[in-house]
């Protein structure tokens, strides 16, 4: 609940085969009360191959006339196999049918039209962008990128901020007096003015009026990259020079450098307070976390009393356990109480955060994790952070050099005289360069014109202020526009260029192909089919079945006498009509520790103690923990083994019907299209 959640972002490369596997077996062994529901991003991910060139590559195997060659199969099999599966024959066979269930369904697909639909063509391009990525970026410059960060990750920086504020592609003139301003700025800085008070007074972030442009601690890839290097490169208590990030330019006072703080491994004890919450509400949370610090500060387990008393129940069955954190992973007022915490087995007081009041207690610290643990991590913040554009000059450098690329700045300067500023509100005609036919620049055999460019430049004009500096705009263009041809250049000759891409953009098509025709015929159509369901349920009910189970309730009380007093009003429930609630509301009038009750059905296995005692409607005898807590157990009735409803069920039945109706389309299948394997091929993967 703490943990602060990434966004899941979808990996770079399609694996089609752990969906097909799951397709085949993954139904038959689930056990899960879920319904079977598989999401495209559960389909495509995997992991980044180095480039190779292409060998000879013999088909294996024909799928309804459709060729697949040994490379294909052999690409999916090794990445889902160990290194050695290829010696085990029979488990290569075994995969080898799973493999052709799994092109079936695709030429299912295919057959249907589904490779041709406009939203298949437009997910497969957005996904080959993502593909292409790791292809162009610079995989040196990365390296550098992923090791710089990780060595600033060593130290926290703490700095103070003022910010003069630019718009993301301001006009020369503004960029001048945003310049000057800050410049002047740290002029008086220098002279001695104090800092908080110019970043109240000055500063363009918002949160300077309160904090005096103080950021407090913070570390590598937590801010954008020009702020962090200028951070990372000004001494302590030095002013740096104006800094430009997207956001305008800053002026830099570090005031601390220090050591990483690392990780913290901690447990906690919660009391949750509900959003919105009225003052009634938090004050009997206060009083109960208050009590509970009581306990804990007496030399009661904590452990145990977050077991019997936390409100953050996943956790609270390990003793308040968390996993491993550190800067950035929880929120500020917790992180901070748990960093502050001296010594191994130490506790913080009371305090709260947005979810309720915590007592946090410190198990074990630990410093930055290895490089090795962290480059993944760091290699992923690395591409999405602005400092990627560098990976990317190093790519436009390379292919440039690689593809004979030369450009005559001559021709644009022509094509200048034609362009009026009409262009700056947005009413320029590509007419004007109408047959304008020299060279820009060349890369490989490909030649790019005036008049393209110029057809560009029409085609994404938009108006511009009035003191725009056409020039400057036209140029800025021209520089980007050169770029991403450059960039398209290599982009269109990946899969020739690299097998291992042109294998992943076939499995990614195969993939989408497959996700399509399988929800289509199994995953939707079970959901749908109510009637098919139903029956199927019928067909099977000794296959789900409710266990004997006991309707009961488990009465933990602080001591023997609320356990008598607990035990006295329970034994009236029927007499008095007392509820759960009422039974609580009553014992717990002088603390909120007096009595936690545990109610519902229970199976053999649910709850250890409910399995212990005899199952017999009525009262158990107390049980005594080694603490004075008392125990016992009201057992309400006792259900006889009995076959699930529908609708107890839904899941795990669905999910069983989705693979009956699996099994049922592969057989269909398999007699519709015709399968060739060639056996001398198949015996050369070793």
């Amino acid at each position: 609940m703490y943990l602060k959640l990434s966004t899941r972002i979808l990996s770079v490369v399609a694996l089609v085969a752990p969906l097909f596997l799951q397709a085949q077996t993954a139904t038959k062994k689930s056990t899960s009360p879920k319904t079977k529901t598989v999401t495209k991003s559960e389909v495509l991910q995997a992991t980044v191959v180095a480039p190779a060139t292409a060998p000879v590559d013999p088909v294996l195997l024909t799928v309804g006339g459709d060729p697949v060659t040994k490379a294909e199969f052999e690409n999916i099999y090794r990445k889902n196999n160990p290194k050695d599966a290829t010696d085990d024959r029979k488990a290569l066979e075994e995969y080898l049918e799973l493999f052709i269930n799994f092109k079936l369904k695709v030429k299912a697909a295919k057959e249907a039209g589904k490779d041709t639909s406009k939203a298949f063509l437009t997910e497969l391009k957005g996904y080959r962008r993502q593909l292409a990525q790791p292809y162009l970026s610079d995989k040196d410059v990365n390296e550098k990128l992923i090791e710089e960060a990780y060595e600033r990750m060593k130290k926290d920086v703490r700095a103070s901020h003022i910010l003069i504020k630019l718009d993301a592609d301001p006009l020369p003139k503004d960029t001048l007096i945003a310049y000057k301003k800050a410049i002047s700025i740290r002029e008086r800085l220098l002279k001695g003015e104090n800092f908080a008070d110019l970043a109240r007074q000055l500063s363009d972030d918002p949160s300077g009026a309160q904090n005096g442009g103080d950021l407090g601690y913070f570390t590598s890839m937590m801010m954008v990259y020009p702020f962090e290097t200028a951070a990372y490169s000004t001494p302590v208590g030095q002013i740096s020079m104006p800094v430009r990030t997207r956001f305008g330019y800053h002026i830099l006072r570090v005031t601390d450098v220090r050591e990483t703080q690392g990780q913290i491994k901690a447990a906690h004890i919660m009391v949750r307070i509900p959003e919105n919450a009225p003052d009634s509400v938090i004050s009997t949370a206060r009083k109960k976390i208050d009590e509970l610090y009581i306990k804990v500060k007496a030399g009661e387990d904590f452990g145990t009393l977050a077991m019997n008393f936390s409100d953050d129940r996943t956790t609270g069955k390990n003793g308040g356990q968390l996993p491993w954190f550190g800067t950035g992973k929880m929120v500020p007022e917790f992180e901070a109480a748990a960093f502050s915490i001296k010594e191994n087995n130490q506790f913080s007081e009371p305090f709260r955060s947005p979810y309720g009041f915590h007592i946090v207690k410190r198990l074990d610290r630990k410093g930055l994790q290895p490089f090795d643990e962290l480059k993944s991590e760091i290699k992923q913040k690395v591409s999405k952070d602005s400092r990627s554009s560098i990976s990317r000059n190093a790519v436009i450098a390379r292919v440039k050099a690689e593809n004979n690329f030369t450009e005559d700045p001559k021709a644009l300067d022509e094509l200048l005289t034609k362009i009026d500023t009409a262009y700056l509100s947005g009413k320029w005609s590509a007419d004007k360069a109408k047959g304008m036919s020299k060279k820009l620049f060349s890369i490989g055999a490909e030649i790019t014109t005036q008049e393209q460019f110029a057809s560009y430049l029409a085609d994404n004009q938009s108006k511009q202020p009035k003191e725009a500096v056409l020039e400057a705009i036209v140029r800025k263009a021209y520089d980007g526009f050169r770029n991403d041809k450059i960039i398209a250049y290599e982009d269109a000759r990946l899969e020739e260029k690299y097998i291992d891409f042109r294998l992943l953009m076939q499995e990614y098509r195969d993939g989408i192909l497959l996700f399509e025709i399988t929800d289509e015929n199994v995953w939707s159509k079970a959901i749908r089919d109510s009637a098919g369901l139903k029956a199927f349920h019928e067909q099977n009910l000794s296959k789900y079945m409710w266990p004997e189970r006991a309707d009961a309730a488990v009465f933990t009380c602080k001591d023997a006498k609320i356990a008598s007093k607990a035990r006295k009003m329970v034994s009236k429930r029927e007499k008095k009509n007392y509820k759960t609630d009422d039974i609580l509301k009553e014992i717990n009038k002088d603390s909120q520790l007096n009595l936690q009750v545990e109610e519902g059905l229970f199976a053999k296995g649910d709850n250890e103690l409910v399995d212990k005692q005899p199952w017999a409607k009525g009262l158990s005898a107390d049980i005594v923990s080694p603490d004075g807590t008392v125990k016992f157990i009201e057992y309400k009735r006792i259900l006889e083994p009995q076959p699930k409803a529908l609708s107890e069920a839904r899941g795990l039945i669905t999910a069983d019907y989705q693979n009956y109706l699996e099994q049922q389309w592969i057989k269909e299948l398999r007699k519709k299209y015709t399968v060739d394997v060639n056996r001398e091929v198949l015996q050369s993967i070793r």
